[in-house]
C-alpha cells in the first residue's frame, strides 16, 4: 500500500499559531521540496537548469566585535556561468536572495531568472540562507538549533549582511567590480531583496520582490486579510464549495464525538492507520486550501505537490460533483495531495522537516510576526480572533523568548511607506497576485517611477517567477515582458552612470 506522509510546511512565510475548540497550540507549516536534488552539478529534465555547488567562508557575527564574531561557518551558493558576457563587458549579475530553506529548491523554482540570463548575459548566483539547508554554523544542526543563544544567529540583518559580504567578495575575486547587481526572491526572499536594496544600495542597483508582504507585519496590516483573501478565492469560484468548507469544521467535530467516529472519519477521507483526532484532520485540510489558494497557478505546477492548473477550480469542482460532504472534501484534498493519484492512504500525523526549514519558527518567535490567523465570521475557516498574545506565549514556551513585533519596521522602516520609501527608495519591483493570501500585506501602488507595484488579479505566489510555459495566458506574460524592460531601464541607467558601454 502507498502511503503519502503528510508533513506542515513552514511555506514562505507563513507561520499560524492557530487555536482548537478548547486550547491554543501552535500550528507549524513547512514548506518542502517536491523532488530531491544531487549535491553535484545539476540537470532538471523539464527545466533544463544547470548551476555549480560552491561555498563561501562566512563571518558568523557581522555587528559584534568579540572572540565569537570571529567565528565561520560555510555558506552554499549556485553560481551559472554559461550565459555571462564576463567582467571586461562588466556584465551583469542576477542574485537569488535564499529563502528559508534548501537553497537548491528555490534555484529550481525560479525561471525568470534562468530563461533571462541570456537576454542579459547575466552571471547567476543563489545564495542559500544561514541556518537552513546546508549553510548551518556551529558545525551542525544539533548545536546550532540548541536552544536560544546560537539561535539568535539566525535574523534577516545577519542575513543581509551575508549576501553583502558574499556578492563583493565573488565581484573582486572575478574582477568584476563594475558589474551591476540585480537581487531577487519571492516571499521572504522577496522581502529580503527589497530591504537588501534598501540597505545596501552600493551593492545592488535593483530588486525583485515578488510577493514580498513586507507591509503584512504586526501592527500594520490586517490580522484577517490572509483567510479573507482564501475565502475569496473560494467564493468566487463556487459558492456551494464555499459553503461546503466553511461548514465542514463543526461536521468533522460531530462526526468525532460519535462512537466510532473517528474510524468514520479515517475511512472518508483515507487516513492511514495510527492516532488522529479530529483537529488533526481539520489542520490537514486547512493546508491543502491554504497552500492551494497561495499556488493556484494558472498551468500544472510541482511547487509543492504536483497540482493541475487552476487548482483552486479543481477543488471546488471536486466538492460541488459530490452530494456527500466528506466525498467531496476528499476529492479536493486530493487536488493538493495526491494529484498524481498515487497515494492510497495519507499519514496526516508525520512532523518530519526532511527539507530543514523548521528554524523558520524562531524567526517567527523574533523578529518576522507576520499576523495571518484571525477570522472574521463570514470566513471559509471558524471565526476567530486574533491574539498577539497567543504568539508570545507560545514562542515563550518553545523558546523562552519573546517576539520584539515592531523591531522589523523599525530597521526596515514600514509605517508609512508610500510617504517615506519614495523618500530614500528606487528601483525595487513589487508584483503581487491578488488570489495570493500573502499580498494583503504587498505592495500595491508605484511609490514613485522607480518603485513599481505590478499587480496582477489572476496571479498567485511569486507565479512572475516561476517557469514560463507556452500556456501562459496573456496577463502573465505582460508582468513578464515589464519586468524585463523595467531592468532593462535600471541597467542601461547604471552603464551611463558609470560611464560602461551598455550591452
Amino acid at each position: 500500500m502507498v502511503a503519502l506522509k503528510f508533513t506542515l510546511p513552514w511555506i514562505l512565510l507563513l507561520s499560524i499559531f492557530s487555536y482548537t475548540n478548547s486550547t491554543t497550540t501552535t500550528k507549524s507549516i513547512h514548506h518542502f521540496p517536491t523532488q530531491t536534488l544531487s549535491s553535484k552539478s545539476h540537470s532538471l529534465k523539464e527545466q533544463s537548469i544547470q548551476y555549480k555547488t560552491k561555498y563561501f567562508t562566512q563571518t558568523l557575527d557581522h555587528f559584534n566585535f568579540n572572540p565569537q564574531s570571529y567565528q565561520t561557518f560555510q555558506q552554499r551558493y549556485l553560481i551559472n556561468d554559461e550565459n555571462w558576457g564576463g567582467a571586461d563587458t562588466a556584465a551583469p549579475i542576477f542574485v537569488y536572495t535564499g529563502n528559508e530553506g534548501d537553497i537548491e529548491w528555490f534555484a529550481q523554482n525560479t525561471g525568470f531568472f534562468f530563461e533571462n540570463a541570456p537576454h542579459f548575459k547575466a552571471l547567476l548566483v543563489f545564495i542559500e540562507h544561514r541556518f537552513y539547508g546546508e549553510s548551518i554554523p556551529f558545525g551542525g544542526k544539533g548545536v546550532a538549533y540548541k536552544n536560544s543563544s546560537t539561535l539568535g544567529y539566525l535574523s534577516s540583518t545577519q542575513a543581509l549582511a551575508d549576501y553583502a559580504t558574499l556578492i563583493i567578495d565573488l565581484k573582486k575575486n572575478l574582477s568584476a567590480e563594475s558589474s551591476p547587481v540585480i537581487v531577487g526572491g519571492g516571499s521572504y526572499g522577496g522581502m529580503l531583496a527589497a530591504w537588501f536594496r534598501l540597505k545596501y544600495p552600493h551593492v545592488a542597483a535593483g530588486a525583485i520582490a515578488s510577493s514580498s508582504p513586507i507591509l503584512g507585519l504586526e501592527g500594520i496590516a490586517s490580522p484577517y486579510s490572509f483567510n479573507n483573501i482564501i475565502t475569496n478565492d473560494f467564493k468566487a469560484e463556487s459558492e456551494n464549495c464555499y459553503r461546503v468548507i466553511k461548514s465542514s469544521w463543526n461536521e468533522i467535530d460531530r462526526v468525532a464525538k460519535k462512537p466510532s467516529g473517528i474510524e468514520k472519519l479515517r475511512r472518508s477521507f483515507k487516513i492511514c492507520d495510527g492516532d488522529i483526532d479530529a483537529n488533526a484532520i481539520k489542520i490537514w485540510l486547512e493546508t491543502a486550501f491554504v497552500y492551494t489558494a497561495m499556488t493556484d497557478y494558472p498551468t500544472p505546477s510541482n511547487f509543492l505537490n504536483p497540482m493541475p492548473a487552476y487548482p483552486v477550480k479543481q477543488m471546488c469542482k471536486a466538492i460541488d460533483d459530490q452530494n456527500d460532504m466528506f466525498a467531496g472534501l476528499y476529492g479536493a484534498a486530493s487536488v493538493y495531495y495526491n494529484y498524481s493519484g498515487t497515494a492510497k492512504c495519507f499519514d496526516i500525523v508525520d512532523d518530519s522537516d526532511p527539507h530543514g526549514m523548521d528554524e523558520w519558527q524562531w524567526q517567527a518567535c523574533t523578529e518576522m510576526i507576520l499576523p495571518t490567523s484571525g477570522n472574521k465570521n463570514d470566513s471559509i475557516f471558524p471565526a476567530s480572533k486574533y491574539r498577539y498574545e497567543d504568539r508570545v506565549e507560545a514562542c515563550e514556551y518553545i523558546y523562552g523568548v519573546k517576539p520584539r513585533p515592531h523591531w522589523t519596521t523599525t530597521h526596515y522602516g514600514g509605517e508609512n511607506i508610500e510617504r517615506v520609501l519614495k523618500r530614500f527608495g528606487s528601483n525595487i519591483i513589487f508584483f503581487n497576485g491578488l488570489r495570493d493570501p500573502w499580498s494583503g500585506g504587498g505592495v500595491l501602488k508605484s511609490l514613485s517611477k522607480t518603485l513599481v507595484a505590478i499587480v496582477a488579479p489572476r496571479g498567485a505566489h511569486h507565479v512572475d517567477l516561476r517557469f514560463s510555459t507556452k500556456e501562459d495566458p496573456e496577463w502573465l506574460q505582460k508582468v513578464r515582458k515589464r519586468e524585463i524592460q523595467i531592468i532593462t531601464n535600471w541597467l542601461k541607467q547604471y552603464y551611463k552612470d558609470w560611464s560602461i558601454p551598455s550591452l
